[in-house]
């Protein structure tokens, strides 16, 4: 589909004040403009994002009442039971929660949910499971914010219950943990909302071994920035850092994922992260159960890491052709069911789809075609199904309009998982768009590329592009940016690579930069013809036998 062009507001009189005062470039200095950092104090905190900026950990209200209730579950040799959910962000948290607990010598024992058989969150037989592992003191990670029922039975069984979670709070089930940490919930008062699950996780363990604790920042930043939350505030520290801590990471289990994935001796960024490093931790949860994930990131033994490393690669192309198949499936049953004029969220299900893919399908489906989408897999007269939704639209608040025809239902404004009577699901397909017909405009349904600033060729420069690099790292709330240039000739036949790739050059006349278009390779006869073009792109470095060049990185091709 193709998107429209929103580029921001320039601000010439701030722009120069910043580039005086930081001694950086006016182009720079709007980009932190379009990022809403408008006065110099925030800047300089934004560009520094160090980890002395973090917020204390005990303004969480409950933080207190947790690290007593920890230090004495561990005094009294009591065993503590860590209960993580099955993502990266789950199997980060845990891993980092079962390390710390090591460390202050407790006894501990995990549990991480079957996708499928236990589903999402605390699973209900959790009171058998934690007697059944003697355990005293049951800490979640990233899950049981809404476990209302769950959370009873263990009190009323003599166990403890921490919940750190980020979740959304449902206002009809009000859970009431010994402990609860989620900067989500209105009684908490923490100054930071859009902590990951191992964010939240990362604040109690900073406050029960203060900084001790940035040891473990790789596996904060892998969660941190796999379940895309703003990489702001806290999160960018988070990200920025772990990131450093990652590349030098001592842990068995992820320097061989690194190399089982081609990274060795390079720079780790974001993107990194997000499609290489992530869908394979995420694998195993899907396919089969997450243990193996954090087994990976736990073990201390060179060749269990390089087994399990490759069982997740396995696990992974495994995903890949099971994700592929319920995507065309998606697609057939789009074209024969949904009437595009009448239906604003997309509602489709099908009997056999792999529960653990439906996320990542219903991704695809919203980009697709920039809707709502909400994939259920039907099994024995219930269906289970997950959503992801577009920019305008709050998922979540989706779904709570529609509770009553829903078994059960939780996570973000963007992204929900769901549980549902196959009976139901016409009913909800019809009030789920009739909320959607209140809450977006015809305009919400096409995407817009959020464009920082229109260019000329002759402004860029290695200078710019060094600057830019230094706010990384980039992903949701502070994305990469993007320029735009109007009006450039083709200077030269285009050529093909790999991945569908094409490399051209284009000029103003004065100027010429290559430029490279990842997945563009059917554009190749459209850019031969092109008397001109406007080019949406993203600047990038290239240092070829130490020379340093700018190279365009396209996002978008308007043809002339």
């Amino acid at each position: 589909m193709r998107s429209l062009i929103s580029v921001a507001q320039p601000h010439p009189k701030l722009q120069r004040e910043l580039s005086k005062t930081l001694g950086i470039l006016p182009i720079t200095a709007q980009l932190l403009i379009n990022r809403g950092i408008t006065d110099t104090a925030s800047a300089e905190r934004f560009l520094r994002a160090d980890i002395c900026d973090l917020y204390d950990p005990f303004s969480f209200s409950d933080m207190q009442k947790a690290v007593q209730l920890i230090r004495q579950t561990i005094s009294k040799r009591k065993k503590i039971m860590v209960v993580g959910d099955y993502d990266v962000d789950g199997v980060t948290a845990t891993a980092l929660l079962l390390g710390v607990l090591s460390d202050l010598g407790a006894q501990v024992c995990y549990y991480i949910p079957h996708r499928i058989k236990d589903g999402y969150g605390l699973p209900k037989n959790i009171t058998h499971i934690a007697k059944e592992k003697n355990a005293h003191l049951v800490i979640t990670a990233d899950c049981g914010t809404n476990a209302q029922e769950e959370i009873e039975n263990l009190l009323k069984s003599g166990i403890d219950v921490i919940v750190t979670d980020h979740h959304e709070q449902n206002k009809e089930k009000l859970a009431s943990p010994t402990v609860l940490l989620n900067p989500k919930v209105a009684s908490c008062n923490y100054t930071f909302r859009q902590l990951a699950g191992v964010g939240v996780v990362f604040k109690l363990c900073h406050a029960l071994i203060d900084k001790d604790v940035f040891s473990y920042l790789d596996l904060v930043a892998l969660g941190t920035i796999a379940d895309m939350v703003p990489l702001i505030s806290e999160n960018r520290i988070i990200a920025k850092e772990g990131l450093y801590v990652l590349e030098r990471t001592q842990r068995e289990g992820i320097k061989a994922l690194l190399a089982c994935c081609g990274i060795t001796n390079k720079r780790i960024t974001s993107d990194a992260i997000n499609f290489i490093l992530g869908p394979r931790i995420n694998a195993s949860g899907r396919i089969d159960k997450a243990d193996i994930a954090l087994e990976l990131l736990m073990t201390e033994q060179p060749e269990d890491a390089q087994r399990l490393a490759q069982q997740l690669n396995q696990y992974n192309r495994q995903r890949q052709k099971l994700e592929n198949q319920i995507l065309e499936e998606a697609h057939a049953l789009i074209e024969q069911q949904v009437n595009f004029s009448q239906d604003k969220v997309i509602v489709i299900a099908k009997e056999g789809w792999h529960i653990g893919l439906l996320g990542i399908v219903a991704s695809k489906i919203a980009d697709h075609f920039y809707r709502p989408a909400i994939l259920i897999s039907l099994e024995n007269g219930s269906g289970r199904g997950s959503g992801r939704s577009i920019k305008k639209f709050h998922l979540y608040e989706g779904l709570h309009y529609c509770s009553k025809l829903l078994k059960n239902f939780g996570g973000h404004s963007h992204a929900v998982g769901m549980l549902i009577h196959q009976s139901d699901i016409e009913e909800f397909r019809q009030k789920i768009n009739e909320f959607a017909k209140n809450t977006l405009e015809a305009e919400d349904l096409i995407p817009t590329l959020e464009v920082d600033m229109q260019l000329e060729l002759s402004q860029l420069n290695p200078e710019l592009v060094d600057q830019i690099e230094h706010l990384q790292p980039f992903g949701e709330g502070n994305l990469a940016p993007l320029f735009l240039t109007k009006g450039l000739k083709i200077k030269s036949l285009p050529r093909l690579y790999k991945r569908d790739t094409v490399k051209f050059w284009v000029t103003d006349g004065i100027t010429t930069y290559s430029a490279v278009g990842f997945g563009m390779a059917n554009l190749y006869d459209r850019i031969v013809e092109a008397e001109s073009v406007d080019l949406v792109y993203r600047p990038l470095l290239d240092n070829w036998q130490g020379v340093k060049s700018v190279v365009l990185g396209v996002e978008e091709i308007f043809f002339h």
